[in-house]
């Protein structure tokens, strides 16, 4: 019996769901910056014989998280993402600007693979890739979102589909 490994997840695959809702908001094809750092202090347990120092977590950090080569589809989130910015008469109007963000992948098949889950997540940059009638590129975004925290979830791992 051979050995059948999980197929690696492919690009443009990237779905965003924001929320409790099952509605997709965007789709991306580039997610990066999951980076967490702890920081710690080094103490010494009072009946160490040692002398040994150990580590203890003091703080937790989350670098800000990018989405891009995607499109934003739904009004909903996009007007999410710029209630957090200033407009011409007065200064961010979000009020609710912290919200859950599942980014899911699918495999080629269209398959669900892994979910992660950026906790606290806030707009904090967006960006229209540049427009240029006499080309033919795709008209693509990228927001930016400050995050707290991240869950990674795997789906249960199927066999790819075989043709007939």
């Amino acid at each position: 019996m051979a050995i059948v490994y999980p197929e690696p997840i492919q690009t443009f695959r990237f779905l965003i769901r924001v929320g409790n809702d099952e509605q997709i908001s965007a789709a991306f094809s580039r997610f990066s910056g999951i980076r967490m750092s702890v920081e710690t202090i080094q103490n010494r347990a009072g009946d160490d014989s040692r002398g040994v120092k150990e580590y203890t977590p003091v703080f937790t950090s989350y670098e800000p998280v990018t989405l891009s080569k995607g499109v934003v589809g739904d009004n909903e989130f996009l007007d999410w993402i710029l209630s957090a910015s200033a407009d011409v008469h007065s200064g961010p109007t979000g009020n609710n600007l912290l919200r859950t963000i599942d980014v899911i992948t699918l495999n080629q098949h269209g398959d669900v693979g892994v979910t992660w889950t950026l906790q606290n997540a806030m707009p904090i940059g967006y960006e229209l890739a540049p427009l240029d009638g006499s080309r033919s590129e795709v008209l693509t975004e990228s927001v930016t979102f400050a995050i707290t925290g991240v869950k990674r979830t795997a789906a249960p791992w199927k066999p790819p589909k075989r043709e007939s």
